[in-house]
């Protein structure tokens, strides 16, 4: 691997205590397009990475029911954050180096590593990098981590799984960097919930709404998706993102960390039991989940599995910032889908009942041309 010792800059709006994004710094370009023409060049051919979408700017009444959804379950994000992190610790101990995946991981690891500090007294470093699909692991943010923290053991972390997705991307990242550079790392991705199977460190395999997932930037401390475009990232750079320091007044990254941080102590006791009989009873990752979207792609014509975006946080992400066709519901009184019904009806988007899959939810992308 190349030596890329960097001087990292200060990026984003979480504490350097809590996370250090190692990420190129892109905030003074523009790579924002509508989402319309964005969804048109990618399916005609341009990658998701090399483009940003306009980050969503939330209705009073959507940030209301982000609050409202917040308090309701910021006792069962404490615990699914809980239980994550006991297997972690358990696993591996105080030889970790938390490694965020970029940006929906982000919240989480830093939650993992404010659990284990709090409980055990351990101060995790914590990174985030970027993994982009078909595009794989950013290598020169990871010979960083090892260049800094040699001997200790990497544990990757997201916010939850879809189809599996990142979690085969990892697996094959990890592959060629052992190939490539003799160096063996952990391909095990933890999750808060894992209702696709992918996993096998996870909070819970329920399909719930995690709060983060209801927004972009404002709650992944003003951090954009991250960006590979070969115009502005070199051979020897980090993957890139954005800052969006204009949006400080909407940002909530801080509030939603403290609002879960608080509830840890309510839940060790039970955190640490549930980690426990998961460590005794492991299961392996099946990928459960893509038989369902294989299920959904026969039963709906769809060419492409990239269309079809199952659970909770992946829906979310279509209606924000994809062009949506339809969305599948399993249940359409769910709590964890009320994010999603208004979403829907601003983008005029079709509910359809689909109560056979293990999701609650999945977003169907629209092709381009589609009446």
């Amino acid at each position: 691997m190349n030596s890329s010792i960097k001087n990292i800059t200060k990026f984003g709006s979480y504490s350097e205590n809590d996370v250090i994004f190692l990420l190129k710094d892109l905030s003074h370009f523009q790579l924002e397009g509508s989402i319309d023409n964005r969804e048109k060049q990618i399916q005609l051919g341009q990658h998701y990475s090399e483009t940003l979408p306009i980050e969503y700017q939330p209705p009073a009444n959507y940030m209301e029911l982000f609050h409202e959804t917040l308090l309701e379950y910021k006792l069962k994000v404490a615990l699914c954050t809980g239980i994550a992190a006991e297997q972690i610790y358990e696993l591996k101990g105080e030889n970790t180096v938390l490694v965020s995946l970029a940006r929906a991981g982000t919240p989480v690891g830093i939650l993992i590593k404010r659990y284990i500090e709090g409980k055990y007294h351990t101060n995790l470093p914590h990174y985030s990098v970027s993994i982009i699909r078909d595009k794989g692991l950013d290598e020169n943010a990871i010979q960083y981590i090892l260049e800094k923290h040699p001997g200790k053991t990497i544990q990757f972390i997201d916010g939850w799984t879809g189809k599996g997705a990142i979690s085969l991307e990892l697996i094959k990242a990890c592959k060629n960097i052992s190939e490539k550079y003799g160096v063996v790392l952990d391909d095990s991705l933890a999750v808060l919930a894992d209702p696709g199977h992918c996993s096998t460190i996870y909070g819970t395999r329920e399909d719930f709404l995690i709060p983060s997932a209801c927004l972009n930037s404002t709650v992944s401390g003003l951090v954009s998706r991250t960006v590979l475009n070969k115009e502005l990232i070199g051979p020897y750079d980090f993957h890139g993102a954005k800052f969006y320091q204009d949006l400080a007044d909407s940002d909530v990254s801080n509030e939603y960390l403290d609002v879960i941080t608080n509830e840890f102590p309510a839940v060790y006791g039970e955190a640490a039991k549930s980690a426990s009989y998961l460590l005794k009873h492991h299961e392996k990752a099946t990928f459960q989940g893509m038989q369902d979207v294989q299920k959904m792609q026969d039963e709906f014509n769809i060419e492409n599995t990239n269309y079809i975006k199952p659970g909770v946080g992946e829906t979310t992400r279509v209606l924000l910032r994809r062009v949506p066709w339809k969305i599948l519901m399993k249940d359409m009184e769910s709590p964890y889908v009320r994010h999603i019904l208004m979403l829907a009806k601003e983008r005029n988007v079709e509910i359809v009942h689909y109560p056979e899959m293990s999701y609650t939810c999945c977003g169907l992308i629209k092709k381009v041309g589609m009446q």
